[in-house]
């Protein structure tokens, strides 16, 4: 089997077999087959696509290239949600307490963060003493007795996917579904869990910004947990605008900490009795998306939720005082207040400038080595929709710098204000199973 030969089999149109994947993708892994080749493929998948049956192959291929975590020790089924990201994008700190205070074992895998605001690890770590380095052993006996954890990201996880993305990135190959959806599900797959809940952002905030090509990643993604015997889900949800308030890392631990209260923002409050819904359904903790609603809203009401956080975050290390006292938090030094230039109606928020407004802050990371402030970052008075009168605070900075002129800027380039009432957008589009 010659590499170049698949190569042109891909590039005339032809559908890869599992084997004829499966040794592309050992010989990428053990530093046999050079980068252009591996570029040359990732180009003629990018231009003549790959079938059903390819993209779980690709994807097997790629959990099979490095370690799989074996969670076979923790009780029930095990349902692990995944986000394509954005601004504001706090529903993973709410979700694992609100499903593990029903009874659905969260064993989540987290990473840190590169780009607008810190990952939920980095996130995680607001909190005083908090910390993720724990054992294998120490992960599963925290899941089977709080029902959640959360451990960093292993190393040695889908190696052949690491390497393939780095290359796509410079290689103008990153935006293929099939590559897309395969790389997403072949980390999701080797971490370990019985089913997967997908939320697949759209709107200019995110990785997809036109809702057609959501749907396509997201029934791409759906298809391969299916091939490959995962149960999942995918929720197509709005990114237009940040999600809830707050941009940066204490200040969504606050959030996350009212939305547990049922003080939260309505949109990251529906969004995540929305995706926990189906993370209980998948658990088979309830018989219908109604009754693990209600089951959810049981346990915000009850305070069953909260303790669930505290438990979680004692456990791990974390000083859970900070639940009931948020003011222990980092907070910034200086709160500057954006007013707004006009009277009127919000009619647009550009999330991504509101996230790189709150990058420039030192909120999240430009590259790997940039060092996070925990404290700072941007809190939302005014969503699309809202009316607001000149003078009116649109936005609060949360800054360790009084020098906020550009950051200021962004924000304002960022804001829309027009004559006409305006409608909020559609916060979820569509389910697909």
């Amino acid at each position: 089997m010659r590499v170049v030969d698949l190569i042109e089999k891909k590039r005339n149109g032809l559908e890869l077999t599992k084997s004829e994947i499966d040794f592309i993708i050992t010989e990428y892994t053990n530093g046999n087959l050079p980068d252009y080749q591996m570029s040359a493929l990732a180009m003629a998948i990018y231009f003549q696509n790959m079938t059903q049956e390819e993209r779980v192959h690709l994807t097997t291929a790629m959990v099979n290239s490095g370690d799989q975590i074996d969670l076979s020790e923790i009780e029930g089924i095990k349902v692990d949600k995944h986000s394509t990201g954005g601004v504001g994008d706090t529903t993973t700190l709410v979700l694992g307490p609100l499903v593990a205070a029903v009874g659905v074992p969260v064993a989540k895998m987290s990473g840190r963060g590169l780009g607008h605001t810190g990952g939920t690890i980095d996130k995680l770590e607001a909190v005083p003493g908090f910390h993720v380095e724990i054992t294998n052993d120490e992960f599963i006996r925290l899941v089977n007795t709080n029902k959640l954890a959360v451990i960093g990201q292993s190393g040695d996880l889908t190696p052949a996917d690491k390497s393939l993305y780095a290359l796509r990135d410079v290689t103008a190959t990153v935006d293929s579904i099939p590559l897309i959806a395969s790389s997403i599900m072949s980390k999701k797959i080797a971490a370990g869990a019985d089913a997967i809940c997908l939320d697949v952002k759209t709107g200019n905030g995110a990785f997809m910004k036109d809702l057609k090509d959501a749907e396509a990643l997201a029934q791409a993604m759906v298809e391969i947990g299916k091939g490959v015997g995962r149960n999942t889900k995918a929720i197509i949800s709005d990114m237009s605008q940040p999600l809830g308030f707050a941009v940066g890392n204490a200040l969504e631990v606050k959030e996350a900490i009212d939305t547990l209260k049922g003080e939260g923002p309505e949109d990251l409050t529906e969004l995540c009795l929305t995706l926990g819904s189906h993370m209980v359904m998948l658990a088979k903790k309830a018989s219908s998306l109604e009754e693990a609603r209600a089951l959810l809203i049981e346990v915000i009401d009850n305070g069953q939720a909260l303790a669930t956080f505290k438990t979680f975050l004692e456990a791990q290390g974390g000083d859970a005082s900070v639940v009931d006292d948020p003011s222990q938090l980092p907070d910034a030094s200086y709160k500057i207040s954006v007013p707004a230039k006009a009277d009127g109606y919000v009619s647009e928020i550009v999330a991504e400038q509101i996230g790189v407004a709150a990058m420039k802050l030192g909120a999240g990371r430009a590259t790997k080595e940039s060092v996070i402030d925990l404290a700072v970052g941007v809190v939302l008075h005014k969503k699309v929709g809202d009316a607001v009168k000149k003078g009116d605070t649109l936005v609060t900075i949360h800054s360790n710098s009084e020098n906020v002129d550009e950051v200021m800027n962004f924000i304002y380039d960022s804001y829309t204000i027009v004559s006409e009432q305006v409608d909020a957008p559609t916060l979820i589009y569509k389910e697909i199973h």
